[in-house]
C-alpha cells in the first residue's frame, strides 16, 4: 500500500534536510548525512572513512585521551 503522505521522489533527494521537518518532544532524531566532500581513496583507507564528518578522534577510555 502507497503511503499517500510522501510527495512522489521526495525521499530522493540529494540533500534531504538534517532533521525531520515536524519533530516530537521527548523523540530521538539522528540527522541525515550531508554529502559533502568525501576522502581520497588512500586517505579514506587511512582514516576508516571517506567522509571527513565522520573522522572522529579516538579518545580511548570513557572519552579520556591516552
Amino acid at each position: 500500500m502507497k503511503d499517500m503522505n510522501i510527495v512522489e521522489g521526495e525521499a530522493c533527494l540529494l540533500n534531504p534536510p538534517p532533521l525531520p521537518a515536524v519533530t516530537v518532544v521527548a523523540m530521538a532524531y539522528v540527522p541525515f548525512q550531508q554529502f559533502g566532500t568525501v576522502y581520497e581513496p588512500e586517505m579514506g583507507l587511512r582514516s576508516g572513512t571517506i567522509f571527513p564528518e565522520l573522522d572522529k578522534p579516538f579518545l580511548g577510555e570513557r572519552g579520556v585521551t591516552k
